[in-house]
């Protein structure tokens, strides 16, 4: 497939989905579907915690702040994505790119601090019942959620500021969906070796540190519900740590796929990876509310009773 050639000399032109050009005015129906359902999942669980004085509890203001950033990230791709595919709108000029992969990057560091937020409520919430108030006062849940934006920040900036710095020449086709970092960075002329070092050692860094750390949380959080003497409270206690845990795979799973096989995934086929990576934008923003909101009983509650009022 032929793409325009007379973009301006600040552009860039994103493919969509290598080697299936075809399709994708079929793929962007599903893709549509979810980004919708995604929008109104979360949007719906904010106004449900914004508006009822009963979920002013710390886990509710953890899942305020990962149904805002799930905005965020899909809003900042998946229209631009349709757009390609419906309209064949493939040139998005420099700056545009620059921006997308600042907020791509950033606010998917941001999610992850805020998983590694809720690991810690969940833990606190079961094994030191006693204490979960005093700690996670409400001067002490706004310092975490400032501390997870700023470290996505903080750690997405120099890398921003790298690929503006960076000379682009030869033709300007990302072969992505979007503007992922290195997609972007392969384009340009010159040393990107410092590019492609600080990302894959932010990204380890990032992503091993939170998960480890959440994996500690969910290992003393299941020591201490082994030893719960009532079967009732066993079962409460797996049922939420389930979904929580199942939150955590969706994210990290298909986003270090798409990580690590844009540098080293020669043999996976490009579409593949890029399936990927569209999904790892679509699928989590899409089923955290359903897994968060349905599972939990006070949301479920007032969901339900909004819609049968």
């Amino acid at each position: 497939m032929s793409y325009p050639n007379h973009s301006s000399s600040t552009s860039f032109t994103l493919t969509g989905i290598p080697g299936l050009e075809d399709a994708q005015f079929w793929i962007a129906f599903p893709f549509c579907t979810m980004y919708f359902m995604a929008v109104l999942g979360n949007i719906t669980l904010l106004l449900v915690i914004r508006l009822d004085p009963s979920l002013d509890l710390p886990m509710y203001y953890f899942l305020s702040m990962l149904a805002a950033i799930d905005l965020v990230l899909t809003t900042s791709t998946i229209p631009k994505l349709l757009s390609i595919f419906w309209f064949q709108s493939h040139e998005i000029n420099f700056e545009g790119c620059v921006a997308q992969m600042f907020f791509i990057h950033s606010f998917s560091t941001a999610e992850s601090g805020v998983l590694l937020t809720m690991a810690f409520d969940r833990y606190l919430a079961i094994c030191k019942p006693l204490r979960y108030s005093a700690i996670l006062s409400g001067p002490t849940i706004a310092k975490l959620g400032l501390a997870a934006a700023v470290r996505g920040i903080a750690i997405i900036t120099p890398p921003t500021c790298m690929v503006t710095s960076l000379s682009y020449c030869g033709p300007r086709i990302i072969h992505h969906s979007y503007c992922e970092h290195m997609s972007v960075v392969k384009l340009a002329c010159g040393d990107t070796r410092p590019n492609s070092i600080y990302g894959i050692t932010a990204a380890t860094i990032v992503v091993g540190s939170d998960s480890i750390l959440i994996a500690v949380s969910y290992m003393l959080i299941l020591r201490e519900v082994i030893g719960l003497s009532s079967r009732e409270a066993h079962l409460k206690s797996f049922g939420t740590c389930g979904s929580h845990i199942g939150v955590i795979v969706l994210f990290y799973t298909p986003g270090l796929f798409s990580f690590y096989t844009q540098r080293w995934g020669q043999n996976i086929p490009a579409h593949v990876h890029i399936l990927m990576a569209d999904l790892y934008l679509l699928v989590p923003p899409m089923l955290n509310p359903l897994i968060y909101g349905m599972r939990t009983k006070p949301i479920r509650e007032r969901v339900l009773s909004l819609l049968w009022q």
